[in-house]
C-alpha cells in the first residue's frame, strides 16, 4: 500500500476527518488570518477525550478510537487549511498590536446537529507568525488546568468553551512560572468562536472599517439569530438584508444597534455566572473576551476560596486590576473600548443607551442565580436582593468557604425549617449578621406549599455542586501526574466534578 493510499484509508476511517467542516471564517479571506503548518511532535499520548461533546458533532463515542483523536489533533492529519487569526487587544488597560494566535490555530469550524457553528481551535500546535520569541508551545499543566476549569465551569452553568482533546506530546519546556523543564501538551478546544473583541480592535487600529463591517455581518449572521432572524419564533419578525454580496450578508443599523444590546446583555450574565460561581478568570484583556459572549482561554484563573472581592488570581495582576470583585467593571470597560472599532458601523449614542443596560442585566441575573443556590427561584425583587445581600455579609463576617457555605446549606436543609426557625445552622452562633439572614430565609420558606419546598432542596444540590476547583486540589492532581506520572486523581476528579 502506498502512503496515498494509506493516508485515504485513515481519512475514510477516521470520523473527525470526514466530518463535514464549514469553511465560515475563511470564506472571509485572508485579512483576518494566517495559513499555518502544525507543528509535528515526538510522542503522542491521549490523556483526555471529552466524550460527552461528541454527540454535538454527530458522533457515537463508542464508534470513536483513541487513535482517531490521535490521527485529527495530535499528528493533525487532513487537508484542511490551519489558521491562525490576527487581533489585538488591550492587556491590562495597555494597547497592545503585537498579538494574535501565537500557539493555536483554528482547526477548522462544524455544524453541530443543534444547528450551531462551532470551532475547534487547537493550543500548544505550534509557532504562528505571532509567535514571536515564544515557542508556540502548552505545558501540560496548563492543558490539565483548562480540562478542569471548563468543566467545572460547565457543571456550574457558566456558559464556556470546553476541552474536546488533551494529548501530551513529548517535548520539554523551560517555563518561568512552573519547575522547568515542564511537560508538553496540544489541547484543542471546542467552542462557539474564536473571534474576539481585538479581533475588531485590531482592523479600527489599521484603518479598514470595511474589513470592521464585513467581520460584523458574519458574526451577526452565525452567532446572533436573534439578530439575523436566522431562528424563525425566537423574535419579532426579522429585517430584510439590504443586500447580499459576495455570499455575505449586510445589515441596517436597526441589526447592529439590537447586535450590540445583545452582547452587552450576553456578557453581563456571563459575568454573573462567574461571580456566582465564585470564579476569577484572572486575565480580562480584550483579547480574552469573547465576541459570542463565551467564557474561554483559561490561564493563571482561580475559584475563591472565602468571600473575598480583592482576592486575585494571577500572582503578575499587581494592583488588583482582574480581582474576582472587579470582574463586572473590567468587562463593561472592554464593552466601551470596542465601541471605538464598532462606530464603523454602529452609532456611538446607540451603544452607549444599550452599555447603559448592562448593570441592570448583571444585577438581575447575578440576583437570580444566587437565589438559586440558595435554593429559591422566582422570588419578589426586594426580597431576593435583600437575601443575597445579607447572605453575602454571612460569607463576609464569618470567613467560611465560600463553597462549603453553600454545600453545607445543601447538606442540612429540610422541609421542617419552615416550622422551626431554630433547625436553621443551629450549631452557628447567631450574630448581629446571622440571625437577620436566618429570619428572612424562614420568612421566605413560609409561603412555599410542601411540593414547592421539596424544590428547594432540587435546587441546592443541582446548582451547588460538592466538588469545586480549589488551587491545593488542583496542585495535588498534578503533583501526582509531575511526580509518578499517576492520572487515576485527575481522572476521578473529572468524575466528582460532574457529580
Amino acid at each position: 500500500m502506498t502512503q496515498t493510499q494509506a493516508f485515504k484509508t485513515i481519512e475514510t476511517a477516521n470520523p473527525f476527518l470526514t466530518l463535514n467542516y464549514e469553511p465560515a471564517l475563511e470564506k472571509l479571506g485572508d485579512d483576518y488570518y494566517d495559513p499555518v503548518p502544525a507543528a509535528e511532535f515526538p510522542v503522542h499520548i491521549l490523556r483526555f477525550r471529552n466524550d460527552d461533546l461528541l454527540p454535538t458533532l454527530g458522533l457515537d463515542p463508542k464508534e470513536v478510537t483513541d487513535q482517531d483523536f490521535i490521527e485529527a489533533f495530535g499528528y493533525f492529519l487532513g487537508v484542511r487549511p490551519f489558521l491562525a487569526l490576527r487581533y489585538h487587544g488591550y492587556q491590562f488597560g495597555e494597547y497592545n498590536p503585537n498579538l494574535g494566535d501565537g500557539r493555536g490555530f483554528l482547526y477548522g469550524q462544524v455544524r453541530g446537529v443543534d444547528g450551531e457553528l462551532y470551532d475547534l481551535g487547537t493550543k500548544g500546535s505550534g509557532k504562528t507568525p505571532y509567535s514571536r520569541t515564544a515557542d508556540g508551545r502548552l505545558t501540560l499543566k496548563g492543558g490539565v488546568r483548562e480540562v478542569l476549569a471548563a468543566e467545572a465551569l460547565q457543571r456550574m452553568g457558566v456558559r464556556t468553551s470546553r476541552c474536546l482533546s488533551l494529548i501530551e506530546t513529548g517535548e520539554q519546556l523551560w517555563r518561568g512560572d512552573e519547575p522547568s523543564p515542564t511537560r508538553s501538551s496540544v489541547m484543542i478546544r471546542f467552542s462557539k468562536s474564536h473571534i474576539r473583541f481585538g479581533t475588531f480592535e485590531r482592523l479600527h487600529y489599521i484603518s479598514r472599517p470595511d474589513l470592521i463591517v464585513k467581520l460584523l455581518n458574519h458574526v451577526i449572521s452565525q452567532y446572533y439569530p436573534a439578530v439575523s432572524g436566522r431562528k424563525i419564533g425566537k423574535v419579532l419578525p426579522p429585517i430584510a438584508p439590504d443586500l447580499i454580496q459576495n455570499g455575505l450578508e449586510e445589515y441596517s443599523q436597526e441589526h447592529y444597534v439590537r447586535f450590540y444590546g445583545e452582547l452587552v446583555q450576553r456578557v453581563a450574565e456571563l459575568v454573573a455566572q462567574w461571580m456566582a460561581a465564585g470564579f476569577c478568570h484572572a486575565v480580562l484583556n480584550t483579547d480574552n473576551m469573547s465576541i459570542t459572549g463565551e467564557s474561554f482561554d483559561y490561564g493563571p484563573y482561580a475559584f475563591i476560596p472565602t468571600y473575598n472581592p480583592k482576592f486575585t488570581a494571577a500572582y503578575f495582576d499587581y494592583y488588583g486590576r482582574y480581582s474576582y470583585g472587579n470582574q463586572p467593571t473590567i468587562c463593561y470597560w472592554n464593552l466601551q473600548k470596542l465601541q471605538v472599532p464598532l462606530k464603523a458601523a454602529i452609532a456611538p449614542n446607540e451603544m452607549e443607551a444599550a452599555l447603559d443596560r448592562f448593570y441592570e442585566y448583571y444585577e438581575a441575573a447575578y440576583r437570580e442565580l444566587m437565589l438559586k443556590k440558595l435554593g429559591f427561584e422566582n422570588v419578589p425583587t426586594e426580597e431576593g436582593r435583600e437575601l443575597v445581600k445579607l447572605t453575602l455579609q454571612v460569607l463576609s463576617e464569618y470567613e467560611v468557604g465560600y463553597h462549603e457555605f453553600f454545600w453545607q446549606l445543601t447538606q442540612q436543609f429540610y422541609p421542617q425549617w419552615r416550622e422551626d426557625i431554630s433547625l436553621i445552622f443551629p450549631e452557628v452562633e447567631a450574630s448581629e449578621v446571622l440571625q437577620p439572614w436566618r429570619q428572612l430565609y424562614h420568612h421566605m420558606l413560609q409561603f412555599l406549599s410542601g411540593d414547592e419546598l421539596a424544590k428547594i432542596g432540587e435546587r441546592l444540590r443541582r446548582f451547588n455542586p460538592q466538588t469545586v476547583l480549589l488551587r491545593p486540589e488542583i496542585e495535588a492532581i498534578w503533583e501526582a501526574i509531575a511526580v509518578e506520572d499517576n492520572w487515576q486523581p485527575f481522572y476521578e476528579l473529572l468524575q466528582r466534578i460532574k457529580a
